[in-house]
């Protein structure tokens, strides 16, 4: 299979869309064909989208580490 993911529809058809992964070893975009799923993130829906990977790890870990439910230093803290 190329870049493009075919996705079924519900008439029973397939429609292609590409998935684009963000390489960590390389700090790039990269189609399907690229390096080793270990050495990158994604799939994303657009280039766009992956080359902006490392921006919504940072967001969502900024967002975890302040939320309480998931933050045991927070627990840690309230014990004392």
């Amino acid at each position: 299979m190329g870049p493009y993911a075919t996705v079924p529809t519900t008439a029973g058809e397939g429609i292609e869309m590409a998935e684009f992964y963000y390489c960590l070893k390389h700090k790039r975009v990269e189609p399907e064909e690229g390096c080793r799923a270990k050495d990158r993130l994604g799939p994303y829906p657009s280039e766009a989208e992956a080359s902006r990977a490392l921006d919504k790890v940072e967001e969502r870990n900024e967002s975890w580490d302040n939320d309480p439910n998931w933050n045991d230093d927070l627990d840690e803290e309230d014990d004392s």
